[in-house]
């Protein structure tokens, strides 16, 4: 029996959820989230299966500061010592094409974590707030790192690689990456076992960030996300695809520099942009009331989905089922709705009561659907504690043959 917390760090909160692993079986023991870190009325909530949601007003200076109160909030109510804790796992931003699984952390794995960082300098410095924290708060605590770009790793050089000189890849390492691997990665195995087997899937994580995944027999062999998590589908706040030249123009036209254009495509664009809300629900709202804004928001939105997933229909060459995950993806059936009328030449069929009524996992689809239709939770966490988990055994069965 192994207690495992895993940290998901952002650029001002820090999600954490701790399990309890034992062989096949883990189960979340709590969770929670810190959140304004180094704004005024930081706040950390803590919820468990036996307790209801609580949360708490104080001041989170650093990421630090507001894991080392996490880790109080967890001795109060599920923890008789810190020694408890056999790992924390940590989700990552970038593995560059280090890494293509999780990974206990070493010095030689913390120095590629911190050179991958560069590649992805507006997101990347966040994610390793938690780690650089966890090693000061917990320096004997095993901690294991999982990658965002890691299962986007078995994409073929034709998925990934950019038209430009070819030193730009081979020098600088500027290629497509992805990201939402740990998501894509357990909806796939999500659908294979509620399908049964494995086959050519599709996977829809629509959340604030947006992005669609090919898999082919378990494998991502193309995805949305590029170099960034700016690009591909229209995201909360995010631009998606863009010509190439619009940002050049930009800072030639408007006298705006490189950063002030990078705060517009990444936080000021998106369905932000469009509509002037970046939350979907507020969208459908304004959207029902007749808000042409809205209309177009979701006009664009749903364009945008049935283009990425028909070119991976192409790519895949078929499809047997299509899935939708995160928070758009799990709670819109409107968008859902949508976009399975757009692909109905594909052969899908989706049952209406079923699409509305969705609650959890849940296949949406008729019988008669060529295509299986489904609804997936996103489960990020546990995808991690496994990997943990599995990483923990496994340097146990090292220790022991030596």
């Amino acid at each position: 029996m192994k207690k495992i917390l895993v940290l998901n760090s952002g650029s001002s909160s820090v999600k954490y959820q701790l399990f309890e692993a034992d062989g096949d079986n883990i189960t979340v023991l709590a969770k929670g989230m810190a959140e304004r870190i180094g704004l005024p009325d930081s706040v950390i909530s803590y919820m468990s299966a036996n307790e209801p949601k609580q949360s708490k007003t104080m001041e989170f200076p650093t990421h630090e500061a507001a894991i080392k109160e996490l880790l109080q909030v967890l001795l109060r109510h599920n923890l008789k010592s810190l020694d408890e804790l056999s790992a924390v796992g940590h989700r990552m931003g970038h593995g560059g094409e280090y890494f293509d699984k999780s990974v206990i952390i070493d010095d030689n794995v913390r120095e590629k974590i911190y050179d991958a960082v560069s590649l992805i300098p507006l997101h990347g410095p966040a994610l390793v707030h938690g780690l650089e924290a966890v090693t000061h708060l917990l320096p004997n605590v095993t901690q294991v790192a999982t990658f965002d770009t890691a299962y986007h790793q078995t994409m073929p050089k034709e998925a990934f690689l950019y038209a430009l000189p070819i030193e730009q890849y081979e020098k600088y390492r500027i290629r497509k990456y992805g990201f939402h691997g740990t998501s894509h990665a357990y909806i796939a195995q999500q659908i294979e076992k509620i399908l049964g087997h494995k086959g050519k899937f599709i996977s829809c994580h629509l959340g604030s960030g947006a992005s669609i995944t090919a898999i082919d027999n378990g494998k991502s062999v193309d995805t949305t996300m590029g170099f960034t998590p700016m690009v591909g589908m229209i995201m909360g706040t995010r631009c998606g695809d863009l010509d190439a030249y619009v940002p050049l123009h930009i800072m030639k036209t408007q006298n705006k520099t490189a950063d002030e254009v990078n705060m517009m495509l990444n936080k000021e664009s998106g369905l932000l942009g469009l509509s002037g809300f970046s939350d979907m629900r507020e969208i459908e709202q304004h959207y029902i009331a007749g808000d042409e804004r809205a209309k177009t928001a979701i006009q664009v939105y749903v364009h945008q989905l049935i283009k990425h997933i028909g070119s991976f229909v192409a790519v895949l060459g078929g499809v047997d089922a299509l899935a939708f995950t995160a928070g758009v993806g799990e709670n819109s059936s409107f968008i859902r709705k949508l976009v399975c009328q757009k692909l109905s030449y594909l052969g899908i069929e989706v049952d209406d009561k079923a699409n509305h009524t969705c609650c959890g996992e849940k296949i949406i689809s008729s019988e008669n659907s060529k295509v299986k239709v489904l609804v997936i939770p996103a489960n990020e966490e546990l995808m991690i504690a496994k990997d943990t988990y599995a990483l923990l055994c496994d340097q146990n069965v090292i220790k022991q043959a030596v």
